[in-house]
């Protein structure tokens, strides 16, 4: 029975990561979306989003399953309650690049403003946050997991400042309010991602030691 319920185990494994591989891959798009006004690639992202729903609910019914049939405990449950939460977070990222999609489609088709805000440092770092909480999973790696806490607050500050930018700009472009804010938004679904890679290395933490670190306890226990 232990035998099997560690290959069941190691196939949800194997699933979550290729989750977390097909999320990865439609922020990448997103973005990229962005930075060449590619309305194409943003309505692919927006079309395809069930097939992330479909993995999602794939994967809790898997974790459902195991828990029925196996009824595990110690590093096994807590191994099945990180990934049902990491799952969920996956999916949200997937939701946060269809928005982003979904902005792109509507900068796309108006004429371009000539301001400068550039997403590219922003966009790199919540990507980095992603890759790295979903390496931090691959390997059960709690020092890669803790290095994506720390990245937050300069999404946040990324964040704030974009905020500070487009307000300025809309004064001074006040008939391009909608464009601008579909720019703000875009910012703000960024900074959503990092803070779901960020539960996602929290969830890793726990799986690895069964501390839960959440709310700033992990900047408690690092001092």
């Amino acid at each position: 029975m232990a035998r099997h319920l560690q290959r069941e185990l190691e196939r949800l494994k194997k699933r979550i990561l290729s989750l977390g591989a097909m999320v990865e891959e439609r922020v990448r798009t997103a973005t990229r979306s962005l930075e060449q006004r590619d309305l194409a690639r943003a309505e692919q992202i927006i079309s395809t989003d069930y097939e992330v729903d479909e993995r999602e609910v794939e994967v809790e019914e898997e974790c459902l399953k195991i828990l029925a049939l196996h009824q595990p405990v110690a590093v096994d449950l807590r191994f099945l309650t990180a990934v049902i939460k990491i799952n969920n977070d996956l999916e949200r990222i997937g939701d946060e690049a269809v928005n982003i999609a979904r902005c792109v489609t509507l900068i796309a088709r108006k004429a371009p403003l000539d301001v400068t805000l550039d997403f590219r440092a922003m966009a790199e770092k919540t990507q980095s946050m992603l890759k790295s909480s979903l390496d931090s999973l691959v390997n059960l790696d709690l020092d890669i997991a803790f290095r994506v806490l720390t990245l937050d607050d300069e999404v946040d500050e990324i964040h704030s400042s974009m905020y500070d930018q487009v307000k300025e700009l809309i004064q001074e472009h006040p008939h391009r309010v909608g464009y601008l804010m579909n720019h703000y938004l875009i910012s703000r679904y960024l900074e959503r991602i990092a803070d779901h890679a960020t539960n996602i290395a929290e969830e890793v933490v726990y799986m690895i030691e069964g501390e839960i670190v959440r709310h700033g306890k992990w900047e408690q226990q690092e001092g």
